[in-house]
C-alpha cells in the first residue's frame, strides 16, 4: 500500500510533527508532501523519509514566516500530484486537507483542527491585527473560509484529535470524524525519579494565542518560581514584563525538557489548545497540571485529581488556580495513570486499524 502523509508546514518541531513521527511509525514507506520545509531546523527529524514541498518553499522568508503566505497555500496543496498513492493522510490544522486526489485514492484527514483564525479563533486574531491591514485580511479570510468549506469535501473521512475538535468539525464543515487522541511518549516518566524543586513550568511556544503572559503576570503577582521553555515571537515582551522570580531558559533538548519535568511542582498551561500534549506529558511524569479550563484540556485533565482548571481567562484567575493547588494532595501514580490512555502505543494501534479498514472499505461494492 503506497502512503503519502500531507502536512501544512514543517519549520520546528511541536505536537503536530510528533504526529507526523508516529505516523511514520505505522507507515515507515510513506512519503511528506507540505508547502514548506525548513531543512536547517528540521533536518533528520523524519529520519530518510523523501520530503516533497511546494512553490512556497523557495518564496523569501517563508520558512520563518509562513503565515504571509496563506493565500497562497489553497494553491499550494493542489499543485501536489498524488496519483498513484493508494491512501492520503493529510494532517491538517490550515490547507493540508486542500489536497486533490483521484477516484482510486483513499483520502484520511487526522484533523487537529479546521483552520482557528478562520473561524473559532477569527475575532480573537482580528482584535491585535494592525488597522491598516485589517480590511484586506478580512477580505482575504472570507475567501479562505470558502475555500475551506469546499475542500473538505475533499476528504473521504475525517479523524479528529479529541471530541473538541469533533465538534468544530461538524460545526463548520457538517461532517462527522472518528476521535483518535494524539500520541504522547509516557515511557520516560516517573521511573527515572521525580521531585519537587518548589518551581512551577510552562513548555511552549512563545506565541500570542497561547497566553503565556497571562502565566508571567500571575507569578509576578505571587512571587513564586516560575521556568518558562521555549522560544518564539512573544519572548522579548515576556521577559520585559516578567519579574526576577520569572527564569527563560529558551528551546530545551528533550533531555532538558524531562529533567525540568521531573523536578518541577506543577505545570502550567494557560492557553486554549486543541488537544495539548504537554500537559499529558507532564501528567506522565506524576506532575498536576493548571489549565485554562477550556478546549482540549477538559479531555486530558481532572479537576482536582490530575490537576485544577481557571475559568476565567486572566491572570488573577490563574493565580487563585496555583493557590487551590497549593492546597490540595495529589497522588502521582493516580496522576501517571491518567496519562496512559493517551500513550503513543494506543495512538498507531487505533490509526493502523482505522486506515486498514477504511481502506477495506473503500475497495468493496460497500463503497
Amino acid at each position: 500500500m503506497k502512503v503519502a502523509i500531507v502536512h501544512d508546514w514543517i519549520t520546528c518541531p511541536g505536537g503536530a510533527e510528533t504526529v507526523i513521527k508516529e505516523m511514520l511509525e505505522v507507515f515507515p514507506q510513506a512519503h511528506i508532501y507540505t508547502s514548506i520545509y525548513n531543512e536547517d531546523v528540521m533536518g533528520g527529524y523524519f529520519g530518510d523519509t523523501p520530503i516533497y514541498t511546494s512553490f512556497i518553499n523557495k518564496k523569501p522568508f517563508a520558512k520563518r514566516k509562513h503565515s504571509i503566505y496563506l493565500n497562497y497555500m489553497p494553491k499550494a496543496f493542489e499543485s501536489f500530484d498524488l496519483n498513484g498513492y493508494d491512501v492520503v493522510i493529510s494532517s491538517s490544522t490550515s490547507c493540508a486537507k486542500g489536497v486533490i486526489t483521484d477516484a482510486n485514492t483513499l483520502h484520511i484527514c487526522y484533523c487537529n483542527t479546521p483552520m482557528r483564525y478562520a473561524w473559532d479563533m477569527y475575532f480573537d486574531y482580528m482584535a491585535g491585527v494592525n488597522p491598516i491591514a485589517k480590511g484586506y485580511i478580512k477580505r482575504s479570510l472570507h475567501k479562505i473560509r470558502i475555500w475551506d468549506v469546499v475542500s473538505a469535501n475533499r476528504v473521504d473521512y475525517f479523524i479528529a484529535n479529541s471530541h473538541n475538535i469533533a465538534r468544530r468539525i461538524k460545526k463548520h464543515y457538517r461532517r462527522g470524524s472518528y476521535v483518535i487522541y494524539p500520541p504522547v511518549d509516557t515511557s520516560i516518566g516517573m521511573e527515572k525519579g521525580i521531585s519537587d524543586e518548589g518551581y512551577y513550568l510552562v513548555l511552549s511556544r512563545l506565541v500570542k494565542y497561547k497566553r503565556i503572559d497571562l502565566a508571567v503576570l500571575a507569578f509576578n503577582k505571587l512571587n513564586k518560581p516560575l521556568v518558562v521553555a521555549g522560544e518564539g515571537p512573544e519572548l522579548d515582551n515576556l521577559k520585559a514584563m516578567a519579574n526576577p522570580n520569572i527564569k527563560f531558559v529558551g528551546r530545551i533538548s528533550d533531555e532538558e525538557k524531562i529533567d525540568y519535568f521531573r523536578r518541577c511542582r506543577a505545570f502550567v498551561f494557560p492557553g486554549e489548545e486543541d488537544f495539548g500534549i504537554t500537559p499529558v506529558e507532564a501528567q506522565a511524569f506524576g506532575k498536576p497540571v493548571i489549565a485554562y479550563g477550556k478546549g482540549g484540556a477538559l479531555e486530558t485533565v481532572i479537576d482536582g485529581k490530575t490537576g485544577v482548571f481557571f475559568y476565567d481567562q486572566d491572570a488573577d484567575n490563574l493565580a487563585d488556580a496555583v493557590d487551590r493547588l497549593e492546597g490540595l494532595e495529589f497522588n502521582p501514580e493516580a496522576i501517571r495513570e491518567n496519562a496512559l490512555k493517551f500513550d503513543k502505543g494506543a495512538f498507531k494501534k487505533q490509526l493502523e486499524d482505522f486506515v486498514m479498514d477504511k481502506y477495506r472499505i473503500f475497495n468493496t461494492e460497500e463503497w
